[in-house]
């Protein structure tokens, strides 16, 4: 997993990710949002996730609220980390702050970069969960001659982001440019939550011992009460 060059990325990240922030506001109307493969317990699909992730989008956009040293949560080594996913002179128990100057992004954007931390669980709704949304959204971009980026969407007509990912997108096949971005919200939902698995699991297992008392709680009562007309 290599980095992209900071000084090569640093407009398209930033746009890129401004361009998914503003699209969780869309109209709900539009498009049927497709279903988002479900990758949160596969490992190999995270790792691609945040890769992805550190190369596109965090050289402007923060993720605050999660730190570098999560990531082997979902398998990765501190030495991998180190040596793939950290950008600057980020250490691997900082937070994921973007590389970008909050001062100079706001020059030269005229607004600061929103953090993606919870992005994937801000368009959940009629349509669907927040990666069906994202998931349609990334996949929904043309080329249209008439706008400024030379691209539009589908989902949310009339974007200001450019499809960043074309390069990618032309040196994949459909499947694996679809995986590529099953990988991607994955990873975002993952990092929305991080300890989601673990509380689905604790949860299943609360059920299991609640219905065993249950269970236990009326055969006691059957016997307690069986002599008592």
């Amino acid at each position: 997993m290599k980095i992209m060059g900071f000084t090569q990325k640093i407009i398209l990240g930033f746009v890129m990710a401004l361009g998914i922030s503003s699209a969780v506001h869309a109209n709900v109307g539009g498009p049927a949002w497709d279903k988002a493969p479900d990758k949160i317990n596969d490992q190999a699909a995270l790792q691609n996730g945040a890769k992805v992730f550190v190369n596109y989008c965090l050289n402007c956009h923060s993720a605050a609220f999660n730190r570098f040293n999560r990531l082997q949560d979902i398998g990765l080594t501190a030495e991998q980390i180190k040596d793939n996913l950290l950008v600057t002179n980020s250490k691997i128990g900082d937070t994921m702050k973007a590389a970008i100057d909050p001062q100079q992004a706001k020059a030269w954007f005229g607004v600061n970069p929103p953090d993606l931390t919870v992005i994937a669980r801000s368009r959940a709704g009629a349509g669907g969960t927040g990666t069906d949304y994202l998931y349609t959204y990334m996949r929904s971009f043309y080329a249209d001659e008439t706008k400024p980026t030379g691209w539009n969407n589908h989902v949310f007509p009339n974007v200001a982001m450019p499809h960043v990912l074309w390069e990618m997108q032309s040196t994949m096949t459909p499947a694996q440019y679809d995986q590529t971005i099953g990988d991607l919200v994955n990873y975002l939902q993952w990092m929305a939550e991080p300890a989601q698995t673990t509380r689905k699991n604790l949860g299943v297992w609360v059920l299991i011992f609640l219905a065993g008392l249950t269970f236990l709680t009326w055969k006691l009562n059957n016997a307690y009460w069986k002599d008592i007309k």
